[in-house]
């Protein structure tokens, strides 16, 4: 996320708010322990659940969505876990998941920057679980994991040929002929952006449009042998199509590109609850910046849209958000984007952010609601502006209030808030498969 433009004099959070949250907050075991996510049926009755986090890299983040999720899936009938990630990346979680061959990829999986963000310990936990729980249900019912994300656009396009390779050769040919005008550039995609912006080339958008548009059209006649092979094919096309038009944004405007990303990402969630019908079910795991309300923070008040507000806009209050936050400890993030890992030690909290609010509190972990019409005053004291952070895949202590710190009114961007006082890091998995883990083990470079 980028770094905040702070407009207002912000003081310590009030003594007042202090002791609304210690009254409010209600104490939650660790994430790990059984009685954890039965704090969270309270939400069961939305269509969508949005899981946030305030970094990229903090084990509690992903144990409390892995538990929140399970029960959800496990209690309450949802059935779509859809991720901040890219959807070939995720599929090789989805195939492990739901027991299915392994669909066809150009090179190896998790291997684009930040590696760490789903390939972990933390994450392999969660699918080796879903994989358990997927294994004595119809394949129609099975929970799927999924990917919203942009920036595949290399796998993407070999996606939709290997797709059509099969379902119909000759489609395959025009499918190549028109990805050829991409595909100089699908490794380094950024340079198709810059080539287009200063008149090297003509774009590219014609063609990717005509692909996506080939694939609607003929849906009836592709779907006779798979449905879910051409859904997938579809995807894969719109992620081309929002790719060619990303990387040509983000040499122009940064809150273009930014509003292009989260669109693509809250319409493949919206295609994701179509194509499983009346009853699907979907929890979002992604960054406070993306499932939080942008209206309701510096993001929005600059121009900003994202996932949780398209969310509100369109499924009211069957769309719950929940932010993530934590005030110290150990995170995993870079320094520079594209650098090596780090285990990062995170400053203690601003006095004048909510989570110095939280922090004085004395909760270690706690769940905050305040949707209820008797959470009036806490809505009323949230509805004041405070700093509030988030750390992405690039942590810079040094430079924290600029990069990291951002306003926000945490009444209207968020329905509740986790609270976990210390955190650590995730654990990076190793590039050696487990013993005894299948062939079909997605996490091996």
């Amino acid at each position: 996320m980028s770094g905040a433009v702070s407009g207002l004099v912000h003081t310590a959070a009030s003594a007042e708010l202090v002791d609304a949250l210690r009254r409010h907050a209600e104490p939650l075991p660790d994430p790990d322990s059984l009685d954890f996510a039965a704090h969270f049926d309270r939400f069961a009755d939305a269509r969508v659940v949005l899981l946030g986090e305030s970094t990229h890299g903090t084990s509690e983040f992903y144990r409390a969505r892995a538990a929140i999720t399970r029960r959800l899936i496990e209690q309450h009938g949802f059935n779509i876990v859809a991720v901040e990630g890219d959807w070939p990346d995720a599929a090789r979680i989805d195939d492990y998941v739901r027991h299915q061959a392994p669909r066809p990829r150009r090179g190896e999986v998790f291997v684009r920057f930040p590696t760490w963000m789903w390939r972990n310990v933390e994450v392999m936990g969660f699918a080796d679980w879903l994989r358990g729980h997927n294994a004595a249900l119809p394949e129609d019912e099975r929970a799927s994991f999924n990917g919203l994300d942009v920036y595949s656009l290399a796998e993407s396009m070999h996606a939709v040929v290997a797709y059509l390779d099969k379902a119909d050769p000759d489609a395959a040919i025009n499918a190549r002929q028109r990805y050829g005008c991409l595909t100089p550039w699908q490794d380094e995609p950024a340079d198709y952006g810059r080539a287009v912006l200063y008149g090297a080339r003509e774009t590219c958008e014609d063609e990717a449009v005509a692909q996506l548009r080939e694939l609607l059209t003929r849906r009836l006649e592709l779907m006779t042998d798979s449905g879910e092979a051409w859904f997938d094919a579809v995807q894969n096309a719109r992620i081309v199509r929002a790719a060619e038009r990303y990387y040509r944004a983000m040499y122009r405007s940064s809150t273009e590109s930014w509003n292009l990303r989260d669109r693509h990402m809250f319409e493949t969630l919206q295609a994701l609850l179509t194509h499983r019908g009346d009853g699907g079910k979907a929890v979002v795991w992604a960054h406070n910046s993306h499932v939080g309300n942008a209206a309701a923070t510096a993001m929005g008040w600059q121009g900003e849209f994202n996932i949780g507000e398209l969310c509100r806009t369109a499924y009211g209050e069957d769309a719950v958000l929940i932010g993530f936050g934590t005030d110290s400890g150990t995170v995993a993030a870079a320094t520079d984007w594209g650098g090596e890992m780090e285990i990062k030690t995170v400053r203690p909290s601003r006095p004048d952010s909510y989570e110095h609010g939280f922090r004085q509190t004395g909760q270690m972990r706690s769940l905050t609601d305040w949707r209820a019409p008797q959470h009036h005053e806490l809505r009323k004291l949230l509805s004041q502006p405070l700093l509030e952070r988030a750390i992405g895949v690039i942590y810079r202590p040094e430079t924290e209030r600029a990069s990291h710190y951002f306003e926000a009114v945490l009444a209207e961007q968020f329905d509740a808030w986790l609270w976990f006082e210390q955190t650590r890091a995730v654990t990076p998995l190793g590039r050696e498969r487990p013993h005894g883990a299948p062939e079909t083990w997605p996490f091996g470079l």
